[in-house]
C-alpha cells in the first residue's frame, strides 16, 4: 500500500477510534481506542543492535539542509577530549525504519520503533528525538501522523517512536491503563535513551522529546522529571497535566508547544476535568526557567500566533504557538482527526529549529 492509501487508512482509523481521548470519566469527545495499523512490509524488525530495512521511498534525501551533527573521533573520545558514546565504535545499522525493537524496563520488555536517516554512518554522533504516540494510538501510526521522518531524514536525525503500555502513557495525570497501573514511563524513556547510546553513535547532549496528546503530556513530564537526559522539549495539543508543584526540572528546560484554539479533546482553556489552561502551563514553565513574566509575540501568519518568553535562565526560553480556530492536530499536516487542520506552519521544522539551538551543559 503507497503512503497516501496508507493515510488515509490511518485517517480512518484515528477518526473512528484511534484517536485520543480523555481516560474514564474525563472523556469529553467520545472516542473510543484501538490499535489497527500493521507493520509495512517493506520494513524490517529486530533488536537495536542488529536490525535493518530500506528508507521510505516517499522520504527525502536533501543532505544539505540544517545538519545538526557533530563529529566523534576515531579513537572513541570526542575532540574535547570527552569519551564518545559506545555506540560510535559499533557496526553502522542500515537506513530506514526498524520495527519491533525493544528494551528491558524493571523485568517489563518495552518496545519502540526507529527511524535512521540516510547519512547515518555509525561513527558522527547524532541528534535523538524521541516521538511519543497519543492515547490510544501506536508508534508506527505516529510516524505517520507527524511525518517527522522527512525532517529527520534531511537534517540527519534518529528518531524514536516508543509503543506506550495499551496505547497509552502515564504523564502524571493521564491517561488511560499507564496511568491506572502506575507505569513508569519516565525510566522507560531513559532506558530507551539508554540503550540507543549504548548501541548508535547517539549524541547524548541533544537528545529531546516531543508527541501528541497524550504523548505531548508525556513530553512535559520527561521535561519537569528528566530534564538531565533530554536537552528540549516540543509538545502537540498536549499540556503539562502533572501536578505543577510536582514539576521540578533540574535545569531551564526549553519549550516549544503547539496547540489550537478548537481543539475539542485538550481544550485550550484547559476544563474540570484536570486538563490545564494552556497558556497557563507554559507560563508555568517560563517561571520555572526564569524568564520575564511577559510574553511577546514572535511570529504571526495568518491563522498563526506564536509568543515567547524570553530572558530565561540558560537562554531556555519558551514558545507557545497558538492556531485560531485550529481542532486536534498535527501543525503542518493536511490530516486531522479531531476538527481543522492547517498547513500554514510545520511544527517539526519549528520544533526542530529550535532543538537546533539547544544542548545539554
Amino acid at each position: 500500500m503507497g503512503r497516501r492509501g496508507f493515510t488515509t487508512l490511518l485517517g480512518l482509523c484515528l477518526w473512528v477510534g484511534c484517536g485520543d481521548a480523555q481516560e474514564d470519566d474525563a472523556q469529553s469527545d467520545g472516542e473510543s481506542t484501538g490499535t489497527t495499523a500493521s507493520t509495512p512490509a517493506s520494513t524490517t524488525t529486530g533488536t537495536a543492535s542488529g536490525a535493518s530495512g530500506e528508507a521510505p521511498a516517499s522520504t527525502s534525501t536533501d543532505s544539505g539542509a540544517g545538519d545538526t551533527t557533530t563529529g566523534g573521533a576515531s579513537d572513541g573520545s570526542s575532540s574535547s577530549g570527552e569519551q564518545t558514546p559506545s555506540g560510535c565504535s559499533g557496526p553502522a545499522v542500515e537506513p530506514g525504519e526498524q520495527l519491533g525493537l525493544s528494551v528491558d524496563v524493571d523485568g517489563v520488555t518495552r518496545n519502540y520503533n526507529l527511524f535512521v536517516p540516510t547519512r547515518y554512518d555509525g561513527t558522527v554522533e547524532t541528534p535523538l528525538v524521541l516521538n511519543f504516540h497519543g492515547f490510544g494510538s501506536n508508534a508506527i501510526q505516529q510516524a505517520f501522523f507527524s511525518d517527522f521522518n522527512v525532517e529527520a531524514e534531511a537534517r540527519g536525525l534518529l528518531v524514536a517512536y516508543p509503543d506506550g503500555q495499551a496505547n497509552s502513557w502515564n504523564a502524571g495525570g493521564c491517561c488511560g491503563e499507564a496511568v491506572d497501573a502506575g507505569v513508569d514511563d519516565v525510566a522507560f524513556a531513559r532506558a530507551l535513551v539508554e540503550q540507543a547510546a549504548a548501541t548508535l553513535c547517539v549524541d547524548t547532549r541533544r537528545v529531546y522529546a516531543t508527541g501528541m496528546s497524550n504523548g505531548g503530556f508525556m513530553s512535559h513530564r520527561l521535561g519537569c522529571e528528566a530534564a538531565d537526559a533530554f536537552a528540549a522539549i516540543g509538545p502537540v495539543a498536549g499540556a503539562l497535566v502533572l501536578p505543577p508543584d510536582d514539576c521540578a526540572p533540574t535545569r531551564p528546560v526549553p519549550v516549544i508547544h503547539f496547540h489550537g484554539t478548537d481543539d475539542a479533546t485538550v481544550p485550550y482553556g484547559g476544563n474540570a476535568a484536570g486538563f490545564p489552561a494552556v497558556e497557563a502551563s507554559l507560563a508555568g514553565w517560563a517561571e520555572r526557567n526564569g524568564c520575564d513574566s511577559t510574553s511577546s509575540v514572535t511570529f504571526e501568519m495568518d491563522d498563526v500566533s506564536c509568543q515567547t518568553w524570553e530572558g530565561c535562565e540558560e537562554d531556555a526560553t519558551v514558545t507557545l504557538c497558538t492556531l485560531d480556530g485550529f481542532g486536534h492536530c498535527w501543525p503542518g499536516q493536511p490530516f486531522c482527526p479531531s476538527g481543522t487542520s492547517s498547513e500554514t506552519i510545520r511544527a517539526n521544522t519549528m520544533m526542530l529549529d529550535l532543538f537546533e539551538q539547544h544542548a545539554l551543559p
